[in-house]
């Protein structure tokens, strides 16, 4: 029979051989192809701020990095993949503001948790959205904007239920009065095809869908959402200076793992991640389109900010009277 030593040094010996290929597959971490699942349609800014990630580390990492389209229900199909994805740090996705924060109000029945079922890896970061009308429809303003919409049906686009664009419009609606009707998409880009064709009257796009198109004339830019003006267009006016006094909405991309990876594995992402963000030649890249870091400090504050962000949405829900089901 073994003593109770014996006992202890065999137990010991199991746990260290059960635990060796853990600790040793956290440490080569990665050591085979990583994919990042990207819930939109390619072309916007959540599918160019991934590329530009990707691009990085895999220059970083000497391993494949996958870019991974999944678009569908305002970014639902692609975290609820990620959800029943495996917790090795290999798959990760591109989060934001609808998937993240809206989604769980915005819907009666969510296949994921946002808080639960995901390990927050950082807020990456913020991108700018600006309104933006066909040319043939009749407003060079704000106040020009509400008129019209009072006096006729218009509708506006969005890349999805529930993202910055689409809370934008319902903001809009509640705050100036008016009931344009929202038009959802898979994405940014397919809205703005459907913009530039006349087939919508309006969207509040990211800068980085709309930018080639404000530049031809193809749109028309009327003003930035944001709370203040900004730097890449001192001279454009914000919605609340301009005729809805006290609206803004803030805009935010991020990347989630599946809940339980290895806080290793998870703070080696989260770090990899910030200093790609950071680098001067992809701050060059993103910055003309609107897109500037908002990086977390680290994985627990992020998490914090995804709960202050569900709880401040799901007032915006209520009040609008908004549901997608």
């Amino acid at each position: 029979m073994l003593t109770k030593t014996a006992r202890a040094t065999a137990n010991g010996c199991a746990l260290f051989v059960f635990a060796s290929p853990v600790l040793a597959a956290q440490e080569t971490y990665p050591n085979k192809p990583v994919r990042i699942i990207v819930p939109v349609t390619p072309g916007g800014g959540g599918d160019i701020t991934s590329r530009a990630v990707a691009q990085k580390l895999n220059e970083a990492w000497r391993q494949q990095i996958i870019v991974d389209n999944r678009p569908g229900a305002g970014g639902i199909v692609g975290l609820d993949i990620l959800a029943r994805s495996a917790p090795d740090g290999y798959t990760f996705a591109l989060g934001g503001i609808g998937p993240l924060a809206v989604n769980q109000s915005l819907h009666s029945k969510l296949p994921y948790d946002p808080l639960k079922d995901f390990s927050p890896i950082t807020r990456a970061v913020s991108a700018l959205n600006v309104l933006v009308v066909h040319p043939s429809v009749p407003v060079n303003s704000v106040k020009d904007l509400i008129a019209y919409a009072k006096a006729n049906p218009v509708n506006f686009g969005s890349s999805g239920a529930g993202r910055a664009d689409h809370l934008a419009g319902e903001l809009f609606n509640l705050m100036a009065g008016v009931r344009m009707q929202h038009v959802p998409y898979k994405g940014g880009a397919p809205a703005m095809v459907d913009l530039v064709a006349g087939n919508l009257q309006l969207i509040f796009a990211t800068v980085s869908t709309a930018a080639t198109h404000m530049k031809s004339g193809r749109i028309r830019t009327i003003a930035v959402t944001a709370a203040k003006r900004v730097s890449l267009f001192p001279d454009l006016p914000t919605v609340a200076e301009s005729g809805v006094p006290g609206f803004a909405v803030d805009n935010w991309y991020s990347f989630v793992a599946p809940a339980g990876v290895p806080r290793p594995i998870l703070a080696k992402l989260h770090g990899e991640i910030n200093r790609v963000l950071g680098l001067s030649d992809v701050k060059d890249r993103l910055q003309p389109l609107g897109i500037v870091p908002f990086p977390s400090e680290s994985p627990e504050d992020f998490r914090r900010y995804i709960a202050s962000e569900i709880e401040k949405y799901a007032k915006l829900v209520k009040a609008a009277g908004l549901k997608a089901d």
